[in-house]
């Protein structure tokens, strides 16, 4: 006889229905109201109208590589300088940025001044945030698939992050379209580790950024994208709900729905708009406040114009659709920075004008002014991509 047939006969009492309760996974205990209300609003003001997030997590190898392609080094230095540079922008930068994900060591680096660069975003009203996963790891027994490192001793490091100033967290897993993957192992293994990072940053006070990324490698159609892109998210915000997470103070950082970038055949903007969308639809709880896309190695005006289509895009859309953007809010500011004092300003005015184009895109009122200036319409696009 089954368990479940079992205690139908059986429960004779209230503290038989307890237990059967407990069994069936019914009874849990959410985090206390205050702390409910304190992620939420940190959510909600991150995915503020016409805002979104500058990422600059990257870490201190990924940093360098991107150093070295402007001929400046990559010593303690250089990285404070350039991310200086960002923090330090005029503070009209308000209008449309609300966060900024920053590695660990940025955390207590400072300004010439001395100012902490975590006081400089907010004097900017720009929330602090910060990636907290080591990195991805290989997978035992998959074809070359991964999974990501990071949770011994995560508590104790959220702990100090929020002391330190931090708001909101960032964990990033990569699955990948092949003939045969993502497999099942890979699905459920990503799902999961992303819920008990969840569940490790929302104790602490910390409003976390699931990140499921289907990379863009491959020769895949826009269709078989959206079918993995809808099963990635069906297991991700499965396993969050097993893990209970309190979905009101999370935020969703996933792929936009595209052609894998060795397809021939690429899909045009409005079709990456319909399935993105379909996607989200299909997968994402509307208890989810917002959307912060990833840009994926399309280029700056590509991630820009993809965005603003997707807002533009008539449907039922019952998230914020923000961004949450590395490369393509920096690359062109990084080559007019070239690692000299006297380009800090035009690099500034360059992350402004990018800023602006996709704070407009999240409202769905890009016009293109920015078009291909700079490095605008170059490839962002990386095989394989680690941070």
């Amino acid at each position: 006889m089954s368990l479940c047939v079992q205690f139908r006969y059986t429960v004779r009492s209230a503290q038989d229905i307890i237990i059967l309760k407990r069994l069936m996974c019914i009874h849990f205990e959410r985090i206390k109201p205050e702390l409910q209300c304190e992620l939420r609003r940190i959510a909600e003001d991150i995915v503020a109208p016409g805002k979104g997030i500058l990422a600059a997590d990257e870490s201190v190898s990924t940093m360098g590589s991107r150093l070295k392609n402007i001929g400046v080094e990559n010593n303690d230095n250089n990285r404070r300088k350039y991310r200086q540079l960002l923090f330090t922008t005029d503070k009209e930068i308000t209008n449309y940025i609300s966060g900024c994900i920053l590695f660990d060591e940025t955390v207590c680096q400072k300004a010439d001044d001395g100012t902490r660069f975590i006081e400089l975003l907010r004097q900017r009203n720009i929330i602090p945030g910060i990636k907290v996963d080591t990195g991805v790891v290989n997978l035992m027994s998959s074809l070359k698939e991964g999974t990501t490192q990071g949770l011994d001793g995560m508590d104790k490091r959220c702990a100090n992050y929020k002391k330190e100033g931090c708001h909101f967290a960032k964990w990033r897993c990569v699955l990948k379209i092949t003939q045969y993957t993502p497999s099942y192992q890979a699905i459920l293994e990503n799902a999961n580790v992303l819920a008990r990072y969840a569940s490790i940053c929302q104790s602490n006070g910390l409003v976390p950024i699931v990140e499921p990324e289907i990379l863009p490698d491959g020769e895949h159609d826009i269709e078989k994208c959206m079918k993995v892109t809808e099963r990635v998210l069906a297991f991700v915000y499965k396993a969050l709900s097993d893990h209970h997470i309190y979905l009101e103070g999370t935020l969703l950082k996933p792929n936009m729905v595209t052609s894998g970038m060795q397809n021939k055949n690429r899909a045009c903007t409005e079709e990456i708009a319909e399935r993105t969308v379909t996607a989200l639809q299909r997968a994402v709880p509307p208890a989810v406040p917002g959307v912060t896309f990833l840009s994926g190695g399309q280029s700056e005006e590509e991630a820009t114009v993809n965005l603003n289509s997707i807002n533009a895009y008539c449907a039922k859309k019952p998230w914020a659709l923000t961004f949450s953007y590395g490369r393509a809010l920096q690359a062109t500011v990084l080559k007019t920075w070239g690692g000299k004092d006297e380009n800090v300003e035009a690099a500034q005015c360059m992350l402004l004008k990018r800023a602006k184009a996709n704070s407009d895109a999240s409202l769905g009122k890009y016009d293109g002014f920015m078009g291909k200036e700079g490095s605008g319409g170059a490839s962002l696009f990386i095989a394989d991509h680690k941070y």
